[in-house]
């Protein structure tokens, strides 16, 4: 395949070296198109040894080729890393006085761009209003990343891991030929026309105002699900129990609709109140089994418990997955999550299978969970089980990469039945 990868000038460009060393490595014919900026950051001849092509930036060179849009025009996909606050403005405004910029324009080709900047340039409306503009145009979109930026800041803006982002340019070169390209009526990735539901992060069940029962969910696979659904054309509602604000950003950077819950019953009123109307609903929240009888109405205490420790009363709570299966509507999806600790003798698939019959769901993404797996890591691995007990499918890597596949397994499903 032709790929252009465009470089623009962001320290993140270091990074998108080891992009290009990927995709050299898997045959891929790579032609690097570096703004003047870039080259601050990494200079020419590094370019043209790790791509083994010669590399310019400018229209004015090779002209008998034109190849100030015959670069564009030959591409099977043209990758913009890093994307700049700049350069994103720059293709939502059409503007094209560089060889990247010629090349954007003269291309029919996917442009997927992996966007990193401080997080305040990330989240400012200008720069937000340009990345739906380009999405609108079928851009495909990876990142930003919540994560250490420069200097002392932290937060989302952060790009993609070159492996993240070698994963999902083979995910789009492995789309059928007849994909929608940029710009047409259709553009916008698989899901497109196709309503998901999403739960994300743990529930909380309170003991009195101050103390509740929970857990060690993160709430990052959820939105990962839901980010990734939503790259993909999908239309998303994401309802989040406790997920921290720097990951709720990126999905609602990524256009997911947020809304939010506190304690199971808070979950399952919400879920239930966007369930209707969803094609797919994704239940990957932690949901807490098991609520307190009777909550206190002030903090508990020492001095009124007068050396007798309180005891706690659990009642079960409702099931919530369950329930969504049972009252699913005709040609709807729906998506749990386990996560399991399979006693001695027994496979996580077993405890998966057996999980998945008493739901009823239709898929079933199961995850060995552990004092150093599963939960509050960056990384995870997924069997995917279908309805008729086999897996649909296995993926391991960042949350990002097993919740891609997770969608991936959604769709053949839905495209099964």
């Amino acid at each position: 395949m032709n790929i252009v990868v465009g470089v623009t000038g962001g320290i993140a460009a270091y990074k998108v070296v080891q992009l290009v060393r990927l995709l050299v490595r898997d045959g891929h014919e790579v032609q690097v198109v570096p703004t003047a900026d870039a080259l601050r950051f990494v200079g020419l001849p590094t370019w043209e040894a790790i791509s083994r092509n010669p590399v310019t930036t400018s229209v004015h060179e090779d002209v008998a080729s034109v190849r100030h849009v015959a670069l564009g025009q030959a591409a099977d996909l043209v990758v913009v890393a890093p994307a700049t606050a700049n350069t994103i403005a720059r293709m939502a405004a059409g503007i094209a006085d560089d060889l990247l910029g010629t090349t954007l324009l003269a291309t029919s080709a996917p442009v997927l761009i992996a966007p990193a900047m401080h997080t305040e340039m990330w989240l400012h409306p200008a720069t937000q209003a340009n990345t739906a503009t380009l999405r609108d145009r079928g851009v495909r979109v990876i990142g930003p990343e919540s994560g250490r930026l420069t200097g002392d800041d932290s937060g989302p803006g952060r790009m993609s891991e070159p492996e993240e982002i070698h994963a999902e340019i083979g995910r789009i070169l492995a789309r059928p030929a007849d994909d929608a390209a940029p710009g047409s009526p259709d553009a916008g990735g698989d899901a497109v026309g196709l309503r998901f539901v999403v739960s994300a992060g743990g529930t909380r069940e309170p003991i009195d105002p101050v103390r509740y029962l929970g857990n060690r969910s993160s709430g990052r696979q959820g939105v990962e699900v839901a980010r990734a659904a939503a790259a993909r054309g999908g239309e998303v509602v994401l309802i989040a129990a406790h997920v921290e604000d720097a990951i709720l950003d990126m999905a609602a950077a990524d256009g997911v609709e947020i809304r939010r819950a506190g304690s199971a019953a808070e979950l399952a009123d919400a879920v239930r109140g966007a369930a209707p109307a969803a094609d797919v609903v994704v239940m990957a929240a932690a949901v807490a089994d098991y609520q307190v009888a009777e909550v206190a109405e002030r903090k508990l205490t020492k001095e009124a418990a007068a050396g007798v420790p309180p005891t706690i009363e659990l009642v079960e709570n409702e099931d919530i997955l369950a329930g969504l299966a049972a009252r699913r509507s005709p040609g709807q999806t729906i998506v749990g999550f386990a996560a399991e600790m399979p006693e001695p003798g027994e496979t996580l698939l077993e405890r998966g299978i057996r999980k998945r019959r008493r739901k009823g769901v239709d898929l079933l993404a199961v995850n060995a969970v552990g004092w150093s797996e599963g939960f509050e890591q960056a990384d995870n691995a997924l069997v995917i089980i279908d309805d008729g007990d086999r897996v649909a499918a296995e993926a391991a890597g960042s949350k990002r990469e097993t919740a891609e596949a997770l969608i991936d397994a959604i769709l053949a499903a839905r495209a099964r039945s």
